[in-house]
């Protein structure tokens, strides 16, 4: 028997309470039809013996105290879904923006999610090449792990997210079974016209499903967009056996909403205004990462979030630090130096990183180049605080060695153009020809046949093109002084 039961008891923001409502549930979907006929959805939120708070989507505005008749659906929130659902566009909450009509569904899925058995999980293996050669030779984005990306307000993540999802592939054999789900919250009109048009572009649309929440939607919708995300995102890996990268931005703005949520309910805060379940909250979400025995596809996630006053120590970047296997840290001094993209190479790391790269994976060097860049731009930034003390002329010769190595890494390796997608053996190649610049016996965490299978074809590389920039100079200057003559 379906019930409609009229007027509400209470409003307080985004919230309804209704009195002596029988058999209720946690998270159930209501009808709500206002006055004029117009349509809300909301879900349940709370139960108190037969007193339930209702969230609705759309906000409260124009909601009547006496006339309005809610109606409860008897499910939770669902994601119509169907292999077709690639290349379209919905808006935070699963409906279809694009003007392709309604998905027509083979099953729908309750958002949330059910959770990973433990012990049917398989370890992440195997990589996924972004094209970026800090990423994919410092800190390897591995198929089923969760990346975050820790950026600042202002610096140019949403340009990162996009190069990423436009390059980022596995092996060949397996790129056509790999597709990307973006979900972006509480975006401007115009970053989310910059998503829409650079996916169009760039010809990559037909293999993303994309959700845009934009900053004026109903923070309601904004906690719904990672959930439809997933959702999808385990429907095409779990269920049609495909690799799925799963881009979110900005996790803060979606922290921030279920802040102002949760203060609407009344419940007390934590750090910040936060609320006391932030970690567990986020922990649903990132969680839902991962590869299943028996299934053939993957979900990696590469969450972005901007940090605060650039403040590691905040509540969401420090929980998704716990809870995620690594971060991408994006850094100011590089961004405002004109290095794009600013990664900072020495708190970044991938734990999973050892796991799916060198023979079978990558290259069989690239565990032991990856030690030794990192253990040489350290040994950069100590030559660098040490000359901002003493002086760059009073460095020794080797610490002046230093100082050239982290201006040309800096220069060619962090450093590439956001059109400019990188093999993997380029980007190892490059690293060995930067080692270069340093002294042999400098390179103490690579081996001797290491040494002699790779960093000696580097040293002939660098010196042929050194040769060929002199030869092209040669050229150019007596083509001028040819010219200059007549």
């Amino acid at each position: 028997m379906i019930l409609d039961y009229i007027g509400v008891k209470e409003i307080n923001g985004p919230l309804i309470v209704l009195d002596d409502i029988e058999n209720a549930s946690y998270e159930e979907i209501v009808d709500i039809r206002l006055d004029d006929g117009t349509m809300r959805q909301g879900r349940i939120v709370q139960i108190d013996g037969k007193r339930i708070v209702v969230q609705v989507f759309e906000g409260t505005r124009g909601i009547s105290l006496t006339n309005t008749r809610t109606r409860l659906m008897g499910h939770p929130m669902e994601m119509p879904l169907s292999p077709e659902i690639l290349g379209r566009v919905f808006d935070g909450s699963g409906r279809p923006i694009d003007g392709l009509g309604d998905i027509f569904p083979v099953k729908k899925a309750n958002v949330n999610g059910t959770p990973i058995n433990p012990v049917s999980r398989l370890y992440p293996k195997n990589y996924i090449n972004t094209g970026i050669s800090t990423i994919d030779t410092l800190m390897t984005l591995i198929r089923g792990q969760k990346l975050p990306i820790f950026s600042g307000s202002g610096m140019k993540h949403n340009e990162l997210a996009v190069q990423i999802a436009r390059q980022a592939k596995i092996s060949d054999e397996e790129n056509g079974n790999f597709a990307i789900v973006f979900a972006a919250m509480g975006v401007k009109n115009d970053v989310a016209d910059y998503f829409r048009r650079s996916f169009e572009e760039s010809g990559i649309l037909q293999k993303v499903v994309m959700f845009l929440n934009l900053a004026d939607d109903p923070i309601i919708e904004r906690i719904l967009t990672p959930r439809c995300a997933l959702t999808v995102a385990e429907y095409l890996a779990f269920e049609l056996g495909m690799h799925i990268l799963v881009i979110m931005t900005d996790m803060t703005s979606y922290a921030e909403a279920l802040r102002e949520f949760s203060s609407s309910k009344g419940e007390i805060p934590g750090r910040k205004g936060f609320p006391g379940y932030l970690y567990s909250d986020l922990a649903s979400l990132y969680e839902r990462a991962g590869m299943i025995r028996g299934k053939p596809g993957s979900v990696t996630q590469l969450p972005i979030l901007t940090m605060p006053n650039d403040d590691v120590t905040h509540p969401v970047p420090d929980l998704t630090g716990y809870i995620t296997e690594g971060q991408i840290v994006l850094d100011r001094s590089l961004d405002a130096s004109g290095v794009y993209p600013p990664v900072s190479v020495l708190p970044s790391l991938s734990r999973l990183m050892k796991d799916g790269i060198g023979k079978g994976f990558t290259r069989e060097d690239h565990s032991v180049l990856a030690n030794q860049l990192f253990a040489a731009y350290a040994k950069v930034m100590d030559a660098r605080s040490l000359a901002s003390v003493i002086g760059e002329e009073e460095l020794s010769p080797e610490d002046k060695q230093y100082i050239e190595f982290g201006k040309q890494f800096e220069e060619k390796f962090v450093e590439q153009s956001p059109t400019e997608n990188r093999t993997i053996e380029q980007s190892l190649d490059l690293g060995w020809e930067l080692l270069t610049l340093l002294p042999k016996q400098a390179l103490d965490r690579v081996s001797p046949e290491f040494l002699e299978k790779y960093y000696e074809p580097a040293v002939l590389r660098v010196k042929q093109k050194n040769a060929e920039a002199h030869k092209n100079i040669n050229e150019a200057k007596s083509g001028r002084e040819a010219a200059a003559g007549e």
